[in-house]
């Protein structure tokens, strides 16, 4: 049973915001003033529509633009709050798609028969590319919020620089005449260089770097580029021989071969090599090739840097596939779990403990555990009580604190830790109230590890709890110690300070008149102890044993306080129906069926149901099993379990929610009520760096709004985005 204490029922009011509005009408300023947002008509979709293409032409054509690049970006977000997002995507692809199958024909009439036509030839088609990467830039700038809301929320989509690189690829480099002459080009300047002429490295890197990054380097290019490297050198190796004795021959060319096998097959090919093969030996944890590889590339000017990078994107590849897939949540915690172990394994054996990948690892980890806000901080909650909670299959507390050790490291790299925070009590609350604690040393070293990771006001709640469960033993025997009148029932009552447990719905049920007794003969003993405080019975927490008599012999129930109820009933009769145990007992109507279910149809049925059945409906009837039989002395009865709903998680998380709202508006107040005066721009700044979790800015302009509402602070009448504070 649970009682509240009323000296901790009362909300935090920050200094005073809930304070009430001042006299005169209050100015009610609403989003739409906020943002000055037009209306939608078709008149307004098309004119807009006509300027933003417009502007992508005139970006594509090197033209300047007639618009405000903010009044465009603007423009994208209007028609993507009015839902035309698929209809602009499309559009915009169009656009970009009829523009780049213009460029093609520059390409395909171009001379072949003029003196050095390859160099012009490929000095054009890089100043293409680079003309269409630039331009892509631009045009993705215009349109970032559809490429962050739209776009990202489709993941069939690809991204704006993503389609612009598909559509190059598509329409330029893969045309057959082109990619022919380009990479005859590229070969021809490879060999003038080797013949002892002077080329352009910065157009040939550039181009290498267009083939990689359009994905057609490997089928395109690297075949033709080896077999002429080894061409290349089998006539060398014959020409040094011809004029070298085999002593001068020996060592020279050891080194020089070295030099120019480590520049020819790593240097020049290291984006393919990571490309082609570093994810496949990471998957396959192939840890002798991985520390060749390293090693391989230490030696070449930018080539850990290289590997660096490549590392990285695997990491944020292959954590955002085991967070992004909801079928899978159940396994999330302990595949993270894994895939940590294994990614600090290669940085040890592999990577020399490389500071530099280490520290990119982290940030990883940081950067796709997040990308799917507050469920993985959920589960790591629940996964943590699974650890936490008797009968689980770790065998010895070493190994307990060794995984807790371990999660405490994925707990780190999430963001919304308030939502860890609100799964872990509700978790801890089950395990202290029920007894189903693995180990106490285990909950106090888990919150250890919290309030030394997180702080002292962090765990302060959770510690409360501790110290409630602590507390409530010794009034209890305080309370036997002064009981005057012994009663057959024997009581223990668990006090919890309401503002450290989660909240429980109150549910008024009917006692039998011994327990009525018994709970204000508690009440007048601890009122008289603690005056000012008040009382709220939890009769979704308590628990009790009965003592029954089968045929077979005594036995002991364990059973809920709900299960309690019913089967007393039993005493006074053989059989009753839904409806008469409703009346009776005052039971919600699911609670009622789910604790007649746990009698009637699991494992230890010490009711029959009439008709037979796993469900319990309406018109069934319910009469005591006087031939139930069990091994046991004591049987536990299990509450049949209502799995946790999507609503009840919702729940929990808009609690989260409606607390940082909290945390919003307190923030704000400090904030103006130190600096007076603030832009928009430079609150919002404030705000980001005084806040622990992740906001989203139409939230914070959504507590400005309210904070305006209730007269703490105002808009400057000549600038609205300049804020005062309301004294």
């Amino acid at each position: 049973m649970m009682a509240e204490d009323i000296q901790h029922n009362q909300k935090a009011n920050f200094n005073g915001l809930t304070k009430s509005a001042k006299s005169g009408a209050s100015k009610k300023l609403t989003i739409k003033n906020f943002k000055d947002r037009p209306e939608l008509t078709d008149s307004y979709t098309e004119d807009t529509w006509i300027k933003l293409r417009d502007a992508v032409s005139a970006i594509q054509n090197s033209t300047s633009i007639k618009y405000n690049l903010e009044e465009l970006y603007q423009a994208v977000e209007n028609l993507c709050s009015y839902k035309v997002s698929p209809v602009l995507y499309k559009q915009l692809r169009q656009v970009c798609e009829d523009h780049i199958q213009a460029q093609i024909h520059q390409f395909r009439e171009y001379p072949s028969s003029v003196m050095g036509h390859f160099l012009s030839f490929l000095k054009r088609m890089n100043r293409c590319w680079q003309d269409h990467c630039s331009q892509t830039i631009m045009i993705r700038s215009i349109f970032l919020f559809l490429d962050r809301t739209y776009i990202l929320q489709n993941s069939l989509l690809p991204s704006i620089w993503d389609t612009g690189l598909e559509l190059f690829r598509t329409h330029i480099v893969s045309d057959g005449a082109v990619q022919s002459r380009t990479v005859e080009g590229i070969l021809e300047q490879i060999e003038r260089e080797r013949n002892g002429e002077t080329v352009d490295r910065s157009l040939l890197r550039s181009l290498l770097g267009m083939l990689s990054d359009l994905q057609v380097y490997k089928d395109s290019f690297e075949q033709r580029f080896l077999t002429e490297t080894n061409r290349l050198y089998a006539a060398e190796g014959q020409r040094l021989m011809q004029e070298r004795d085999v002593r001068s021959f020996l060592p020279n060319s050891h080194t020089d071969a070295l030099h120019m096998l480590e520049k020819q097959l790593l240097g020049e090919h290291m984006n393919a090599i990571l490309q082609k093969g570093l994810w496949m030996l990471l998957d396959e944890n192939r840890v002798c090739e991985l520390t060749l590889l390293y090693e391989l590339l230490s030696k070449v000017k930018g080539g850990l840097m290289t590997l660096l990078q490549a590392w990285r994107d695997y990491i944020k590849s292959f954590g955002g596939e085991i967070v992004s897939s909801p079928e899978k949540d159940k396994e999330l915690v302990q595949e993270l779990l894994d895939f940590k172990d294994k990614m600090d394994h290669v940085t040890q054996r592999c990577f020399q403990r490389n500071d530099n990948f280490i520290n990119a690892m982290k940030e990883a980890f940081e950067n796709f555990i997040n990308k799917r806000p507050n469920k993985p901080a959920e589960l790591i909650a629940k996964y943590v009580d699974s650890k936490l909670r008797a009968g689980n299959k770790e065998a010895t507390e070493e190994e307990l604190e060794r995984i807790l050790d371990k999660i405490m490291i994925i707990f780190r790299f999430i963001h919304g830790k308030d939502v860890f925070e609100a799964f872990y009590k509700k978790d801890l609350a089950k395990r202290l109230l029920v007894g189903k604690s693995a180990s106490v040393d285990a909950e106090k070293s888990m919150l250890s590890k919290l309030k030394h990771e997180c702080g002292a006001a962090f765990t302060s709640k959770l510690e409360g709890m501790f110290k409630d469960m602590e507390l409530s033993k010794d009034i209890m025997i305080q309370f036997k110690q002064n009981q005057s009148d012994p009663s057959n029932i024997e009581l223990t009552v668990n006090i919890l300070t309401m503002g450290y447990w989660p909240s429980y719905t109150p549910m008024d049920v009917h006692l039998p008149a011994e327990m009525v007794k018994l709970q204000e003969v508690f009440k007048i003993f601890y009122l008289g102890k603690h005056s000012g405080r008040k009382l709220q019975w939890q009769p979704t927490l308590g628990h009790a044993v009965l003592k029954t008599e089968f045929k077979e012999g005594k036995k002991e129930l364990q059973v809920s306080l709900f299960q309690t109820l019913v089967l007393l009933m039993f005493n006074e009769s053989d059989e009753y129906s839904v409806e008469e145990i409703r009346t009776a007992t005052g039971i919600e109507d699911g609670e009622l069926k789910r604790t007649l279910q746990s009698l009637a149809c699991g494992k230890a049925r010490v009711l029959n149901k009439m008709p037979r059945g796993k469900d319990v409906e309406d018109a069934d009837r319910f009469h005591f099993n006087s031939d139930f039989t069990h091994k046991l002395f004591r049987i536990k009865i299990n509450q049949i379990q209502m799995k946790e709903t999507v609503e009840e998680q919702v729940s929990t998380t808009e609690r989260v929610f409606q607390d940082r709202q909290y945390q919003i508006d307190a923030a704000l107040v400090r904030i103006m009520k130190m600096r007076k005066t603030l832009s928009h721009n430079l609150l919002v700044s404030e705000l980001y760096n005084q806040l622990k979790f992740p906001v989203k800015p139409a939230d914070l302009k959504k507590r400005i709004e309210s904070l305006i509402d209730r007269d703490y602070m105002e808009r400057d009448k000549e600038n609205p985005n300049q804020y005062h504070y309301v004294a």
